[in-house]
């Protein structure tokens, strides 16, 4: 992820000036959300219709799947991009709490309903208008029944669920690298699960304006925006300023574990000591072969024959040195 630690946001390096890099961040929220709403809609849209591609036609469980697996590419691919938002209610959640600049916010959310849009229509065109008749795009509406209270609390749980995580894996230095876009996906999915059967499960303000906007269905549009916006400033702000000043309780050692640990460091310390005086034996037994060999040769050579004193027996370094010579 990008700058992780410092929250999901643009780098602005490489020379880039802020207004350079504002537009090519943007230009990638937008290609994110374009893929994130396209996919998630277009099974939706197919649910709708009772489409199939090789069996029954897609369900409920199909439609949570398709937005959170695309989420779990888009992230990889752009998370070091833009960071990889996808959604206002992200976007705005971390600018609340710092983690992301304020100056980038209105560039982003316009970026984000935009690729919303382009995907709607991309919808539209590659389901014909029965998509748009019938399905009306994928758009989100509440259930048969659902009270406005309902639908915003739903989809305020939906956003608090994924900025909650989000801020968690995408801002905290102690989390480990590499698992942001498993999770952020994951818990899109499970929101989407959660909040299908009473609002849609949208918990993004752009994926429900995209659709609604190209289809003219404007149902409860206040509460898609309301809800999810209202979840991610909480989640946002309940982990940056309670849950992730915490860190994990550690268990107090008692004084065995604290002996033991002692008797472990011992043991192996004195393991590598007779290793060391064992090689260090082998070494000198044979460099006094090896001294003592040629000191036999050198005094033959010279019409002497070398009697080794008695401290030559002990191998230390006099008794290797020390020899007499005689005339034969």
């Amino acid at each position: 992820m990008a700058n992780r630690g410092e929250g999901r946001g643009p780098r602005g390096d490489g020379g880039l000036t802020t207004g350079n890099n504002m537009a090519r961040a943007a230009t990638a929220e937008a290609v994110g959300t374009f893929l994130l709403v396209l996919v998630g809609t277009a099974v939706a849209t197919a649910a709708t219709l009772g489409k199939n591609t090789a069996g029954p036609a897609y369900d409920s469980l199909a439609i949570a799947l398709s937005f959170g697996l695309v989420l779990v590419a888009i992230v990889a691919a752009l998370g070091q991009v833009s960071g990889a938002h996808v959604n206002p209610a992200v976007t705005i959640g971390l600018a609340v709490t710092g983690k992301f600049p304020w100056r980038y916010v209105p560039a982003y959310i316009v970026a984000q309903i935009v690729g919303a849009i382009v995907a709607a229509l991309a919808v539209w065109v590659a389901y014909g208008q029965a998509a748009y008749d019938k399905a009306h795009l994928g758009t989100p509406t509440p259930a048969h029944g659902a009270s406005d209270l309902q639908v915003v609390l739903v989809e305020a749980l939906i956003a608090f669920l994924l900025v909650f995580t989000v801020m968690a894996v995408a801002t905290d230095k102690r989390t480990p690298a590499g698992v942001a876009p498993l999770s952020i996906g994951f818990a899109l999915a499970a929101g989407v699960l959660l909040g299908g059967p009473v609002s849609g499960g949208a918990g993004n303000p752009a994926r429900a304006l995209g659709p609604e906007i190209v289809s003219g269905t404007y149902t409860a549009v206040a509460l898609y925006i309301i809800g999810p916006l209202l979840g991610g400033v909480i989640a946002a702000v309940l982990y940056a300023r309670v849950v992730g000043a915490a860190s994990a309780p550690q268990t107090p050692i008692t004084d065995q574990e604290n002996k033991e640990d002692q008797r472990d460091a011992n043991g192996r310390s004195g393991g590598a000591g007779g290793n060391a005086t064992e090689r260090s034996d082998g070494a000198g037994g044979n460099a006094t072969e090896r001294s003592d060999g040629a000191g036999g040769e050198k005094a033959t050579r010279g019409g002497t024959t070398p009697t080794v004193d008695g401290r030559g027996d002990r191998g230390d370094a006099a008794g290797r040195a020390t020899f007499t010579a005689r005339d034969e």
